[in-house]
């Protein structure tokens, strides 16, 4: 009994905190989609870093003693025009299938992310002329507009990088202003102003961390999308370049001509790009119903 007078004490129990395996669980039941997306995107990662061990083939060497070999031991998935084995060549691919996607899609998201922050918090002319810009770029696919930068720029990795980059850029500044323009109006935003806080600390301080979800969301989606840009580019020819094992460059050889007579030249790469693209896609969708509160409430 607490003495007269007195108010009764109450104790606030400890925060629980959940480990992290079990939250990890927990959100994989929930998302089973979402954990298949992520077991793919896994084990490309998992055969792009360790290519050097699982297999023990060169994916440029060349050998006319097994040309057009069907699939079977010791060449599982079959051999293409030039003796190489097809599935060295796919495990390898996968390096430059993440190389490409990853990168594109980082600069991609990020210079997006300072453009559309920077567009939202300063508006004015500065916003009007920024999004007209951004208006011209999204008016072409991103298709016909990294063949028209590579078509520019010439085929190679890096000019598909800038290919790939520039059409995200303009994706991403739109959905970022759209939740920056909001996070704006916000009092906490104005109270850092009459605090007399520098534009840039306002800006990466109170703006960039409340738009990190839909930035990362949009971030892990591009890399599907980059993928499927960069074995587009490779099977027209214009992208990555013979003897460097990529997955588009696999389709060209074998797509019309060995149709017939070795189909699986074509069937594999074909099945290793839609699941790239399957499970980066799955992965982002599970990661906006996690990362988006109005979603995680249902």
């Amino acid at each position: 009994m607490a003495p007269e007078g007195d108010l009764p004490v109450h104790l606030e129990e400890p925060e629980i905190k959940t480990p992290w395996h079990k939250a990890l669980l927990t959100n994989a039941r929930k998302h089973p989609l979402g954990s298949f997306g992520a077991f793919i995107v896994i084990a490309m990662i998992f055969m792009a870093a360790f290519a050097d061990v699982i297999t023990a083939f060169d994916p440029e060497l060349n050998s006319f003693e097994h040309m057009l070999t069907a699939p079977g031991s010791p060449f599982y998935l079959g051999t293409d025009q030039f003796g190489r084995d097809v599935l060295t060549r796919i495990i390898y691919g996968a390096r430059t299938a993440l190389f490409v996607g990853l990168t594109a899609a980082f600069f991609g998201s990020v210079i997006g992310l300072v453009l559309g922050v920077a567009s939202a918090y300063y508006g004015g002319r500065f916003d009007l002329i920024l999004q007209r810009v951004m208006d011209v770029f999204m008016a072409f696919p991103l298709i016909i507009m990294a063949l028209a930068i590579v078509a520019t720029l010439g085929p190679g990795t890096q000019n598909v990088i800038i290919a790939i980059t520039i059409p995200f850029v303009p994706q991403c500044a739109r959905v970022v202003r759209s939740n920056a323009l909001a996070i704006r109006e916000i009092p906490y935003v104005d109270a850092a102003r009459a605090l007399g806080f520098t534009h840039s600390r306002i800006i990466l301080r109170h703006m960039v961390p409340n738009v990190m979800a839909p930035f990362l969301i949009m971030a892990s989606t591009f890399v599907g999308h980059a993928i499927l840009l960069e074995a587009s580019l490779s099977y027209l020819g214009m992208g990555v370049q013979e003897p460097t094992p990529a997955w588009g460059l696999m389709l060209q050889g074998g797509a019309e001509e060995y149709a017939e007579s070795a189909p699986w030249m074509a069937i594999w790469p074909g099945v290793a790009i839609s699941l790239a693209v399957f499970g980066f896609n799955l992965f982002g969708d599970a990661l906006r119903d996690i990362l988006d509160p109005k979603l995680r409430s249902r």
